[in-house]
């Protein structure tokens, strides 16, 4: 009986068309999870660029933003960090969905039962939107990281934008339209690692539970697989972001090589997860808010027109 409904959905999933959803959707999702998890995100930085007087743990930076500057504080830079979503997110979510639908109809006009791509096929699509997705988020990045310190700093250094708009002008007006695309390349190198084990990881773990577990396409699914996709993008992402921040606070001018070769006789290979925590604090929040509003985009549009809910597809 379990086989021939197995057979059954197989055989309708076979018919059904992939559904093409619309290209800003991770955009509008990404900048929803972006109001909900920016405090964290700004408690994050100061963190990183804290002056020695300052407070030294989460907790305690916290408390001091709101004593200091009050609970808006904490929401400091938001026009940035929507802006860059708007402009990363939306590029890497829309190219890579439109790669995928595009690689899902190529197999289904080949006559195989399977309508979903397989897992490194995924990997190649997911890092070629992230690169895409990093340069076009790049001067939004630059910008996000500026507003959030700025209230950090003494203040005849702080900047002082009073908006995404007025930042991206001025910093084109003060220092050039090259400033916007300071760090443009190891900001693309991390778009790729956080791309390819996000998007292709949520993907693959969402259908694995779909087809072999008793769970359906519901809210409990979403938050499982967007979880386990938070912790594949902290794991693969923590040793980029080990290598950028040795780089960049180094006095020498030592290459990428010679500074793997120092890091790893001083360290051994543990050097490639240290920061995991703080990464997975800033990722994983991040990662399952913005899958559970990108699965609410996508029920609704099912919704609005008419269409029912995919059957998953085996790998």
């Amino acid at each position: 009986m379990a086989g021939q409904e197995s057979k059954k959905a197989t055989a309708v999933a076979a018919k059904s068309p992939a559904i093409h959803y619309p290209f800003w959707f991770g955009g509008t999702a990404s900048s929803m999870a972006a109001c909900v998890t920016h405090p964290l995100d700004l408690l994050i930085v100061r963190l990183q660029v804290r002056r020695p007087d300052a407070p030294k743990n989460m907790s305690k930076t916290f408390l001091h933003i709101i004593r200091s500057d009050g609970p808006l504080a904490l929401y400091a830079g938001l026009s940035a960090s929507l802006l860059r979503q708007l402009t990363y997110s939306t590029v890497r979510f829309g190219v890579y969905e439109e790669l995928k639908a595009r690689a899902t109809k190529r197999l289904a006009d080949k006559g195989k039962s399977k309508q979903q791509p397989s897992f490194p096929v995924l990997v190649a699509i997911a890092s070629f939107s992230g690169f895409i997705g990093g340069i076009a988020g790049n001067p939004a990045d630059v910008l996000n990281v500026r507003m959030q310190q700025d209230a950090a700093l003494p203040p005849h250094e702080r900047r002082g934008y009073r908006h995404a708009f007025d930042g991206l002008v001025r910093m084109a007006r003060e220092e050039g339209i090259r400033s916007w695309f300071r760090g443009a390349l190891p900001n693309s190198t991390r778009a790729v690692a956080m791309t390819a084990s996000q998007l292709a990881s949520y993907d693959t773990v969402k259908g694995l539970l779909l087809r072999n577990t008793p769970m359906r396409d519901n809210l409990t699914t979403h938050f499982t697989a967007s979880v386990l996709a938070g912790v594949m993008a902290a794991t693969v992402t923590s040793p980029v972001d080990v290598i950028k921040t040795r780089i960049m606070t180094v006095s020498s001018s030592d290459g990428l090589l010679p500074t793997l070769r120092t890091i790893y006789a001083n360290e051994g290979w543990r050097w490639m997860f240290k920061g995991w925590v703080p990464s997975f604090l800033r990722l994983g929040p991040q990662t399952v808010c913005t899958f559970v509003f990108l699965e609410m985009h996508r029920k609704a549009y099912r919704k609005i027109r008419g269409i029912e809910n995919p059957v998953p597809q085996a790998l």
